[in-house]
């Protein structure tokens, strides 16, 4: 690869591993089956480093890498092991085949449409037939009611105006932990977008952790400008991360996705 040594490849790979990761158990539905298509594709790296190569750039060959493995493993989704992990696989099933794949790659991994085209050998018109169809699909399924767990006002007005924008409706926004448990309680989210530090030096993942100690089926989106403090490798992680500085884009495809799935797990503080 020009102007990079094995080194420098290996550098860059363990840097984008916790963000293959996340793409891979968004892909999937589940922590295991996408930590085992993120290990199988290392593993092919590693037999052939020439791969990477091919698309001239480390992170498109990595992901490309990822679409092979998983596409010639059958596109498989991860076994279900909850009721809501099971909605979710129902679910996804019947999406449009690659809908989900190509705005999963450009909402949320940031891609170019071009990269994105590149990564899952198809042309850019395709790309964007695909990407409007998986917004479409996810955004009529169903609407519901948001709580914003943020404490910036200008993020969190903007933020609610999308989620409006939408067609869901805002239960409020809570900019400490102490006021996102009593907002909770005054009336049950269908889903809830958090930011993990608050106000008051408070955990948005603490007062995540306590409001689905109440209410154990409410989806939550993370977002963090701290994506490192979720993405580590431990059990369990969110199945929806986005870090700031957010896109419009990355919203609605987060939102769209966790309402359309109502699927979520229990965060370590």
């Amino acid at each position: 690869m020009p102007n990079k040594t094995s080194s420098d490849v290996a550098s860059t790979i363990g840097q984008l591993l916790p963000y293959l990761r996340r793409y891979a158990r968004a892909l999937t539905g589940s922590q295991k089956t996408g930590d085992s298509f993120a290990a199988a594709t290392l593993e092919a790296m590693l037999e052939d480093p020439a791969a990477l190569a091919q698309l001239g750039d480390v992170r498109v060959g990595l992901f490309h890498a990822f679409h092979l493995v998983w596409s010639s493993a059958g596109a498989p989704l991860g076994e279900p092991d909850s009721r809501f992990s099971a909605i979710a696989q129902t679910h996804m099933a019947e999406l449009t085949p690659n809908s989900r794949e190509a705005l999963l790659l450009k909402a949320i991994e940031g891609f170019t449409l071009q990269e994105v085209a590149a990564i899952m050998q198809i042309d850019v018109d395709e790309t964007v037939s695909l990407i409007a169809k998986a917004m479409e699909e996810m955004e009529a399924a169903v609407a519901g009611r948001v709580m914003v767990i943020e404490d910036e006002a200008i993020i969190a007005m903007d933020i609610s105006a999308i989620v409006t924008e939408m067609g869901h409706s805002v239960t409020g926004i809570a900019r400490t932990h102490k006021e996102a448990v009593a907002l909770a309680a005054s009336e049950k989210p269908d889903l809830i977008l958090a930011d993990i530090q608050l106000a008051d030096k408070s955990s948005g993942i603490e007062a995540v952790n306590e409001i689905l100690a109440q209410f154990d089926d409410i989806p939550v989106i993370f977002i963090t400008a701290f994506p490192e403090r979720l993405l580590t490798g431990d059990k369990p992680e969110p199945a929806f991360l986005i870090t700031k500085p957010y896109s419009e884009d990355q919203i609605r495809s987060a939102l769209g996705q966790a309402m359309f799935f109502s699927s979520t797990e229990t965060l370590h503080a």
